[in-house]
Formats: structure tokens, C-alpha cells, sequence
């Protein structure tokens, strides 16, 4: 039986769509990789950015012996446009990579999702819209679309917004370690002796749980579609 490949950054993207499903702890190239596995789809995540996603998107592709019908870019991102509010899932039927400018199609969607290299505050959003005339950024959709063209296998990415255009995000990349792991205790520390940021961090915990709940329930159609 052939199997949705669902890729996400972080486990807490998936928690809710991956009750009840096994699991599995594998190690692969320098990344932990969480893997999941229902009878009709593997879900994985091994940490932020490109190269993490595109070690959980291999994973899961050698642990269903290659029967895998679609891959799933899935998680959160930021808008680029002030039309996309928090929770509102994208679908985008173009990715593009911020560096080198590359541009995989999905099978379905409408827009350009922009996969950049670090977690994007105000001014690098409005670069980015300028430059691509993209709707929204994440950090691993575009790694997810090239392992999926390598094996000929459809792609599609399903975003749930995270942040607003003019969300004023704290600088959470620098909790973000060589291997796309995330550190909280780190952000905490970091958080305890600057009360500027309590806001934007309540404010992101908040809109990453309404995302959330958003995302399962897109994904679990795309599943069955």
C-alpha cells in the first residue's frame, strides 16, 4: 500500500494528527528523526531548516520502501501579505528557495511560498514579498519539493500562518542550534530579563495553537483526498 509522506520541522506541528498513530525514534545523518506511521501515511520531523527537512523527507521515504503516492510540506509559516491572518491555511502552487532562487510547482494550490534560511522578522518579510511576489515564508517546504522531484513523486504544501505580516518577531533564531533543534529553556532565559518580548512570545504561543488546530484538520483531509 502506497503512503502520504507528511513532513513537518517540529513534533508539535503534528501532535494532535499523530495520536494514536506508532512511532519511531531513528537517527540519520547527525538528525533525530521522529517518524509516525498509520495505515495510510508517514509522518516525519528531524528540526528546522532545509537540511532537516530534507533528511525527514528521505526517512520517511526509506522507511516505506519507497511507496510513497504524495510528500506534504506541512507546518506553520509567516505571511507576507496583510491578507493572510493567523490561523488561515496556504496552499501555494510554487515554491522558491531565497538563495539560490530555484522553483519547484506543486500539484495544487495558487501562490509562491518562499522556503528562506532563518526565521523571518518585519523587514525580511517585505524583502522577500517585494522580491518573489510570495504570499508566505517557511524554512523547509522547498527541501520537502526537491526530494519529492528526485523520486518523481507529487508534492503539495499545506501552511498554516503562524504570523502576520507585521507580527514583531522576537529573534528566534538564535535558539535554533546547528541541527535545526529548537531550545526553550535557552529562549526562557533569554525572555526573563527582557520584558519587551513577553508579549510577542504569549502572542506567538497563542497563534501557533489556533495554526494548529487548523492544520490537523487540513491535513487529515488531504490524507483521504
Amino acid at each position: 500500500m502506497t503512503k502520504t509522506a507528511i513532513i513537518a520541522a517540529m513534533p508539535q506541528e503534528l501532535q494532535s494528527l499523530v495520536q494514536g498513530w506508532s512511532a519511531h525514534k531513528i537517527k540519520a545523518q547527525n538528525r533525530n528523526v521522529q517518524l509516525w506511521e498509520s495505515e495510510n501515511c508517514i509522518a516525519a520531523c528531524a528540526g528546522i531548516g532545509m537540511i532537516s527537512a530534507r533528511v525527514a523527507a528521505q526517512t520517511a521515504w526509506q522507511h516505506g520502501n519507497g511507496s510513497v503516492r504524495q510528500f506534504i510540506s506541512a507546518g506553520y509559516a509567516g505571511a507576507l501579505i496583510p491578507e493572510l491572518k493567523v490561523a488561515e491555511i496556504f496552499e501555494p502552487e510554487e515554491i522558491v528557495e531565497s538563495v539560490d532562487e530555484q522553483r519547484i510547482k506543486t500539484i495544487s494550490g495558487a501562490g509562491v511560498l518562499v522556503t528562506a534560511g532563518a526565521i523571518a522578522g518585519n523587514d525580511f518579510k517585505r524583502g522577500l514579498a517585494v522580491k518573489y511576489l510570495a504570499r508566505a515564508v517557511d524554512m523547509e517546504a522547498y527541501a520537502v519539493a526537491d526530494v519529492a522531484k528526485i523520486y518523481n513523486v507529487p508534492f503539495r504544501a499545506i501552511k498554516a500562518i503562524s504570523d502576520e505580516l507585521d507580527f514583531p518577531m522576537p529573534p528566534m533564531g538564535e535558539f535554533v542550534d546547528e541541527f535545526g533543534q529548537f531550545h526553550i529553556p535557552r529562549l526562557l532565559l533569554y525572555a526573563a530579563f527582557r520584558p519587551s518580548v513577553w508579549k510577542p512570545l504569549i502572542d506567538l504561543g497563542r497563534n501557533s495553537a489556533k495554526a494548529n488546530i487548523a492544520l490537523t484538520a487540513a491535513l487529515r483531509r488531504a490524507i483521504v483526498e
